[in-house]
């Protein structure tokens, strides 16, 4: 897989988590992408599927 710089990664991230939280601050849902970016788990990921499975479980509640 191609490595994303950061930000790239993290912005990416946000967006998604936007789609997901749409009353959130931007800036709040850029530091969770970052919080995010620091997992190698998460980091090894793209940056929207990444966000998708930390999410899983808050969508299974649903």
């Amino acid at each position: 897989m191609e490595t994303v710089p950061d930000t790239v990664w993290i912005a990416a991230c946000a967006h998604r988590l936007q789609r997901q939280w749409h009353t959130v601050d931007p800036e709040q849902l850029e530091e969770v992408a970052r919080d995010l970016a620091r997992d190698p788990r998460l980091r090894a990921m793209a940056p929207d599927l990444a966000a998708v499975d930390w999410l899983r479980p808050l969508n299974e509640i649903e």
